[in-house]
């Protein structure tokens, strides 16, 4: 999942605060919490992150790294019942005006049971990207959203009817017989 947001700083000042792995757990919400130890940013600094709804710690490695313009982080791979799953987090940034434009991507490598929910994670992924950007301009100082990310978190017009929430029993139940009976 992609999305972008425009940030009225320059590049420089964006990939510095992108750079530190403890900023992530300001805006990002999929990460609870990074390691408060200092740790140099830069091409495979290791940090200790919790990613959310996790009691322990994981790796979060710094996999891509060109000043002012890209940067990635890995987590590591995090195992359930169903499988395991391998977050990453990327961020390219390009000169926009006086500004920059920073585009967030989030890539989760399902593996097992868990790619059978690969649509349910693409579509949380889809609802809170948009979400997250705007935490991150408001956390480099408030600014502003391309109108096509905004689609994703606009309300309804009022007089038009909600879509209905999709049930997921039915797609339980067709891998798991029972479920939900």
């Amino acid at each position: 999942m992609t999305t972008s947001v425009i940030v009225s700083r320059p590049a420089s000042e964006v990939f510095d605060f992108l750079a530190d792995a403890r900023n992530l757990s300001l805006w990002s919400s999929g990460v609870a919490g990074v390691d408060s130890e200092s740790v140099p940013p830069g091409a495979n600094a290791e940090y200790r992150y919790r990613y959310p709804g996790r009691h322990r710690d994981h790796r979060l490695v710094c996999a891509g790294y060109e000043p002012c313009r890209h940067i990635v982080f890995r987590g590591e791979r995090m195992w359930n019942p169903l499988g395991t799953q391998i977050p990453e987090y990327g961020f390219d940034l390009i000169p926009h005006g006086g500004g920059t434009l920073v585009r967030l991507s989030v890539h989760s490598s399902l593996a097992a049971g868990m790619a059978l929910f690969s649509p349910v994670v693409a579509m949380a992924w889809r609802r809170d990207l948009p979400v997250d950007a705007r935490k991150l301009s408001e956390a480099l100082g408030g600014l502003h959203l391309r109108p096509r990310a905004l689609e994703a978190v606009r309300p309804p017009e009022p007089g038009v009817p909600a879509p209905e929430p999709f049930d997921y029993a039915p797609v339980a139940r067709a891998f798991w017989p029972g479920v939900g009976a």
